[in-house]
């Protein structure tokens, strides 16, 4: 594009996000750390699931010292059921480090924001243009699905070089309009009408500079190498509870998928798919015997890279085993304090709907 059809591109991207575009809660402030965390909210996350968490977030920890000083158990309960709980602590790390370094003040250059906990390529682009209006273009996969269907770019968006080539293409388009606006029209074009499966061409406010358009070729881009499928993994979820009536919960560890949450026990049944070689290993470390739950109860979780199945057997302790360092007996009426994932919290549904047998 020469610089005339650049600043007719924008013109046209720009009158369409004012009319059309999304009003959501982060876009009412320039506030650096409120951007921050609806940045992070998003990364994997559908807008609409984050609007409730994002006003729940910012009401419980209004400002950067209020989260820094918060535990972390009450960071994830406030987090509950957004899941990637990975996101709350390194968002909750890197908040403790500008409370530190810059006295609560996220800074308003790329290389210090790039040095702070948690803040990455992206989120650095997403703040220095929503939060400081400087010229500075925030490549996603809406970014890259729009801009490689209007250029008919090849290249694989998938691989960095790529990435680079978006970037420098981006920033030449960015430097002649509101960078706020013009990354957060890219965003909103991306999802409501440059979709990845079903596009809206006939109402694109650029479709004119469109090439893929031109060639009745959308769907074909953007170019992406193949992903290998997410593995499904086949879990028991254990209801163990004692002569009180208490469950068995237990803490899942600090690193790694779902860390810090709480969850009932769970048997990887694909590793005991014998009967009785698992029972005797829920014998051995519970002290419990358990059976299936005379309502069924069948539920499938996906993450990104994992399946989860899960049925349910439930059983009661037998023998005293002493407790681990994380678990714990909780009443039925406490497991609400415990910051749980999503799939062990359709284990609680379950538990209340079924509780008359299970109290």
């Amino acid at each position: 594009m020469d610089a005339q059809q650049i600043r007719q591109f924008n013109h046209n991207l720009l009158k369409w996000f004012y009319q059309k575009g999304r009003h959501l809660p982060w876009r009412e402030t320039n506030n650096p750390y409120y951007i921050w965390i609806s940045e992070v909210m998003l990364q994997q996350t559908q807008v609409n699931t984050v609007i409730p968490y994002f006003n729940q977030f910012i009401s419980r920890f209004p400002t950067p010292d209020v989260l820094a000083d918060a535990p972390e158990q009450e960071v994830l309960k406030c987090w509950e059921g957004l899941g990637y709980y990975s996101r709350a602590r390194n968002l909750q790390s890197g908040v403790r480090e500008v409370v530190e370094k810059y006295n609560g003040q996220l800074p308003d250059n790329k290389e210090e924001l790039l040095s702070i906990h948690g803040i990455g390529p992206y989120t650095a682009a997403a703040l220095l243009s929503m939060a400081f209006s400087q010229p500075e273009p925030a490549i996603d996969g809406n970014l890259m699905r729009v801009l490689s269907r209007v250029f008919l770019i090849d290249d694989d968006i998938s691989k960095q070089k790529t990435r680079k080539k978006f970037e420098q293409l981006a920033s030449e388009l960015i430097a002649e309009t509101d960078p706020s606006a013009f990354n957060q029209s890219l965003m909103d074009l991306g999802a409501m009408i440059c979709r990845p499966k079903k596009t809206d061409c006939e109402q694109c406010p650029v479709n004119e500079f469109c090439l893929a358009y031109d060639e009745g070729a959308q769907l074909e881009y953007p170019v992406k190498s193949g992903k290998s499928k997410p593995r499904t993994l086949n879990y028991a979820v254990l209801l163990i509870t004692d002569k009180q009536g208490r469950y068995l919960i237990e803490q899942r560890p600090e690193k790694g998928l779902l860390a810090g949450m709480w969850q009932f026990p769970m048997v990887a049944l694909d590793e005991y798919e014998d009967q009785h070689q698992r029972a005797s290993y829920i014998q051995t470390r519970y002290g419990a015997n358990v059976i299936p739950v005379s309502e069924p109860f069948s539920y499938t979780h996906r993450f990104s890279h994992l399946i989860w199945n899960l049925s349910l057997l439930e059983g009661w302790q037998l023998d005293q085993i002493g407790l681990r360092e994380r678990q714990k007996w909780v009443p039925f009426t406490e497991l609400n304090n415990y910051p749980f994932p999503v799939a062990h919290q359709k284990v609680i549904e379950w538990i209340k709907k079924n509780r008359q047998n299970h109290t």
